[in-house]
């Protein structure tokens, strides 16, 4: 197993949503630790098949267990912004020309973002992965395989949230509530109860997971038995 640190001042995991408020998820959700550790391992998780206006995940990405812990609970906050985006059907049709390719349709929103990021995202069940984790983390940008650029720098969620400390601990140094899916066999931590994504699929909502959680009624060292999440890509799935 591989146990990360992570501190940051802001971050924002954001569900799809539509219109004029965009809430976020209260601390990182499995499917952003997931792409979190690939890019540290120099794993492209990204595919553009040229067709579709959104970008796919690559096939053949690893399975692994993932364990998420929150040290202290983030404080959410929310600020008005102006949302960019092309409209659906005829609105706004006559600024289209004048924006010359840009985002033509205009509208204030409100989105909500965190702060005082501080907990544990954990990796189990692929030595593979782990090490190439680990030696992400020692060489920086290069890749742990093929010493090729890996894409961009470590964000959360948004590219302008910026990590300040991503570092292994071999062992924990604080305790901290882990998130487990809810259950007949779980405790009643309502107010901690939420959504989180598992796996996002961008061309096909049907084909994306989630599964409500809540934390730990106390803190814990170590993540139990109840806190691990299977990820695994579809095209790895026996069900196909």
């Amino acid at each position: 197993m591989i146990r990360l640190r992570i501190k940051a001042p802001f971050a924002a995991f954001r569900p799809f949503a539509a219109g004029s408020f965009r809430p976020s998820a209260p601390f990182v959700t499995f499917s952003a630790a997931y792409g979190l550790a690939m890019n540290i391992a120099g794993i492209e998780t990204r595919y553009d098949d040229r067709k579709l206006p959104m970008t796919l995940m690559r096939q053949g990405l690893p399975s692994v267990e993932m364990a998420i812990g929150v040290i202290t609970v983030p404080k959410k906050h929310t600020i008005y912004q102006q949302l960019h985006n092309y409209p659906i059907g005829s609105t706004g049709k006559e600024y289209a020309n004048r924006c010359r390719g840009a985002k033509y349709n205009i509208q204030p929103i409100r989105r909500e973002f965190l702060s005082g990021i501080d907990g544990y995202i954990c990796i189990d069940k692929n030595a593979e992965i782990e090490e190439k984790i680990r030696l992400g983390m020692r060489i920086g940008s290069n890749t742990a395989n093929n010493e090729e650029l890996r894409y961009g720098i470590p964000f959360l969620g948004d590219n302008n949230h910026m990590v300040d400390i991503l570092q292994e601990e071999e062992k924990p140094l604080k305790k901290a509530y882990w998130y487990q899916k809810v259950g007949l066999e779980y405790g009643d931590n309502l107010r901690s109860r939420c959504r989180m994504t598992i796996w996002i699929d961008r061309a096909n909502m049907q084909g994306t997971i989630s599964q409500i959680f809540e934390l730990t009624e106390v803190p814990l060292f170590e993540p139990p038995q109840k806190a691990w999440i299977e990820i695994t890509p579809p095209d790895a799935r026996q069900d196909g």
